[in-house]
């Protein structure tokens, strides 16, 4: 991403690397002359380690699962506990879900891209979420039509990489994943062809570009103490998301306009097809 080469202040980076070291002085401090009994989970870095990592995230993130399981990273701002325990993401996932919500925090980074969906909100906003996206996931729908979106996209992935294989080519199989995925989701919400794993509707492909760039963008925002002064001078990664959710706003209303036409022609032929069979009806019982 073009947007991760951007130079910052190394002034205000050394001003909270300062706070940092002083809050984990502190925090050592207070753990050894506090409760012996009291255990922490082990540092595996801080968010700068992070920052640097940012291009291999991932990777950086899976490294530290498997040393750690379990493990914090300090920041001068917030501290954030990682966790790849089973049982602590069952506990936090389903037998004490209510009390691991989101939380403000991500909203504020996440709501620019994602709004007030399922990923954002908590409470009774997430319940309304959940319970209308369990009528497109129910077991019904996903025997009658999702399966079947899912297996012809994954049909597509499976014949380009068959064809790379064959032909030597190398291919960025997150990036097809992410497509095939959204392809998928998209035939199945909105009953639209997206396409964006060949690349023949070119708005599909602009939209799945653009919320490609969106989505890292976002992500840039846990790592970028800076983000929210960006956004109000509209600077930088900032003005390139901004315009890169435009992109993905046109797409979307487009395709819910349409979908609104739809359903209201389909009102429309229904209510006409009902008055002549009453008529009908009427008639013949006269």
């Amino acid at each position: 991403m073009d947007f991760l080469s951007i130079p910052f202040s190394f002034k205000a980076l050394a001003i909270a690397l300062a706070i940092l070291v002083v809050q984990i002085v502190t925090k050592t401090l207070t753990q050894k002359s506090g409760n012996k009994q009291k255990k922490y989970h082990p540092i595996g870095g801080t968010v700068f380690n992070q920052l640097l990592n940012f291009n291999r995230l991932h990777h950086y993130m899976t490294d530290l699962a498997a040393k750690h399981g379990t493990y914090r990273l300090l920041g001068p701002f917030r501290s954030e506990v990682y966790s790849s325990d089973p049982a602590n993401v069952e506990y936090m996932l389903k037998t004490n879900f209510d009390n691991y919500g989101k939380g403000s925090y991500n909203y504020s980074i996440l709501k620019d891209l994602l709004g007030d969906g399922i990923f954002t909100v908590d409470g009774e906003k997430w319940r309304e979420q959940r319970k209308i996206s369990s009528h497109e996931f129910s077991t019904k729908v996903l025997r009658d039509f999702s399966s079947a979106a899912f297996r012809k996209n994954a049909a597509k992935l499976a014949q380009l990489l068959s064809e790379a294989a064959n032909s030597d080519k190398i291919l960025d199989i997150q990036d097809l994943f992410m497509k095939s995925t959204l392809d998928s989701i998209f035939k199945v919400a909105f009953g639209v062809e997206l396409d964006s794993v060949c690349g023949s509707n070119e708005e599909g492909t602009r939209f799945s570009s653009a919320f490609d760039d969106a989505s890292a963008m976002t992500l840039w925002r846990y790592v970028d103490i800076f983000w929210k002064i960006k956004k109000l001078l509209n600077i930088g990664s900032e003005a390139r998301l901004k315009q890169r959710i435009e992109v993905i706003d046109t797409f979307v209303y487009k395709i819910i306009r349409k979908k609104t036409d739809q359903m209201h022609d389909f009102q429309e032929e229904y209510t006409s097809v009902s008055q002549i069979l009453y008529e009908l009806t009427f008639y013949f019982t006269c």
